[in-house]
């Protein structure tokens, strides 16, 4: 493959660092936002050619200036990554804060929104451009305890159905992943407040999440990485407009 352009958000840690990884070792020419500038700073110094922008996905100004600049940096946009986005807090809607739900859609829906809007013109001029957004088991089946999250996960799902058909006459190729319980922070911390809320230990809620799934062990970041280069390579150009489930089999959120 030839080296190309590809912008990713979130890319200072967890998966969206997996990703970058990845890239990189594709080949690849890599910028990447995130709001932890400090993150940030580590990732330059691991792999010194990925270049970034500190950007907070929930103002729309930051993110025009952020596509603005990942573009002039690379020379344009091969491939985009969407993969910011935060968890929200873990309560049932009924207890739910207004701001709560209103600050998941700012980051999930509306900045994602923004970052592709301001993409799209690069990738059209890319001739052969991609789009992968990151969904979640959750935006396909629901998630207790976890509306916020689960409606603009869903919500991505229609984003990326609708691009497909959109930008197809394009060149541009726009699919999305939904990993389950993946390896990390994100989904510890989950279970530490699902386990205080209800009375179980950590331990039993973590194999509580387990039971739902065929595979007994979450989701490994490298292989999300991994589907991410996949779907933005050769080997996939007849594939748009799908949402690719890496769960480990799981089928019902407990």
């Amino acid at each position: 493959m030839t080296q190309r352009s590809v912008v990713i958000t979130a890319g200072a840690s967890g998966i969206g660092l997996a990703i970058v990884r990845a890239f990189v070792a594709a080949g690849d020419r890599v910028h990447v936002c995130d709001i932890d500038e400090a993150g940030l700073a580590r990732l330059r110094e691991e792999l010194p050619g990925v270049t970034s922008t500190v950007c907070d996905l929930a103002d729309r100004a930051a993110v025009e200036a952020f596509v603005a600049e990942a573009a002039a940096t690379l020379g344009g946009i091969d491939v985009l990554i969407n993969n910011a986005g935060i968890a929200g807090p873990t309560t049932t809607v009924e207890t739910l804060d207004p701001d709560d739900w209103e600050a998941v859609l700012a980051v999930n829906l509306t900045g994602t929104f923004n970052v592709t809007k301001n993409a799209i013109p690069h990738l059209k001029r890319a001739g052969s451009g991609v789009i992968v957004f990151m969904s979640s088991l959750a935006g396909r089946q629901g998630y207790v305890q976890r509306s916020p999250y689960a409606t603009t996960k869903r919500g991505i799902i229609g984003f990326a159905e609708t691009l497909a058909l959109e930008l197809g006459a394009d060149g541009v190729r726009v699919n999305a992943i939904a990993p389950g319980a993946v390896d990390g922070e994100r989904v510890r911390s989950v279970l530490r407040a699902r386990a205080e809320a209800s009375g179980r230990s950590l331990e039993e809620e973590t194999a509580r999440e387990l039971s739902s799934q065929a595979l007994q062990y979450f989701v490994d970041p490298a292989d999300i990485a991994g589907l991410c280069v996949f779907l933005a390579s050769d080997a996939a150009k007849s594939i748009t407009g799908q949402t690719i489930a890496i769960d480990g089999g799981a089928r019902v959120f407990k």
